[in-house]
């Protein structure tokens, strides 16, 4: 959708969710001395102020990374990226996820990216150039059919779309399950929204009924404000690698410990 901007979520519990994980998949993966290949269909504009007013105006970042920012070890991987994002931009600034991404990519590795918004598209290319990698201005599906399997063969697709489109509930297991076959090796990490009404359990049911080995793994956490209707987060996750499921266990539990008493 062209109207998306992720600007006014940014930081929001959903990011610490996926970000946090995106990041100790990314930093299991590149401890194998081979280059891998990242690639992001939904990437919007890579890096956010979240002082801008449309990030205040909802005030999600407020009620995310604003509580969760000290939740993880100085260790993690997340916690890391966090540290050099601020220490580089100031405290106020919060990477994406093709950022999270670059941060713990090595120069042997390759980054592409797709954003169809021509608003968003340009500030990412703009943040993102110091990092390298290939910008398309493009529909990320398309990029993720053509494109895959990448090279290097080894890597990790990261499908992130904003839902609003309400027919990528019907179309997306159909869509993953054949780039699958097309890249049999690759990991392929869908996030999804959980909605009061629950849109994604026919997705969830359909996608673990083709692709049994994959592991879902999902959060839930208080409204970010009154009449907000998204509830949790989720990851669902092709080819995860080794020590993933106890990695998100562990971030289920920092969720449940810091916001237990709100739910």
């Amino acid at each position: 959708m062209l109207s998306y901007q992720h600007i006014y979520h940014a930081g929001n519990l959903a990011d610490v969710h996926k970000h946090s994980l995106l990041a100790w998949v990314l930093s299991y993966m590149i401890r194998k001395d081979k280059p891998l290949s990242y690639l992001e269909t939904h990437a919007g504009r890579g890096l956010y102020d979240l002082t801008d007013d449309a990030a205040l105006k909802t005030g999600e970042a407020a009620k995310g990374i604003a509580m969760a920012r000290n939740w993880f070890a100085p260790n993690h991987p997340y916690a890391q990226t966090l540290a050099r994002i601020a220490d580089a931009h100031g405290p106020d600034a919060y990477p994406g996820s093709p950022l999270v991404a670059a941060e713990g990519l090595r120069p042997v590795d390759s980054i592409h990216l797709s954003e169809l918004h021509p608003q968003e598209f340009a500030a990412l290319q703009a943040n993102m150039a110091p990092y390298g990698g290939v910008f398309r201005q493009k529909d990320g599906w398309e990029m993720a059919l053509s494109l895959c399997p990448p090279e290097p063969r080894r890597g990790l697709l990261l499908i992130d779309p904003s839902f609003e489109v309400k027919a990528d509930y019907q179309t997306i297991p159909k869509t993953i399950a054949q780039i699958h076959r097309k890249w049999g090796v690759g990991v392929i990490m869908l996030w999804y929204p959980i909605l009061t009404d629950a849109p994604h359990k026919p997705m969830i049911r359909e996608l673990q009924a083709a692709l049994p080995e994959a592991v879902t793994h999902e959060v839930r956490f208080p409204p970010a404000r009154e009449g907000h209707r998204m509830v949790g987060s989720g990851l669902f996750v092709v080819n995860a690698p080794y020590g993933f499921a106890e990695a998100a266990t562990d971030v289920s539990s920092l969720f449940q410990d810091n916001l237990g008493h709100l739910m």
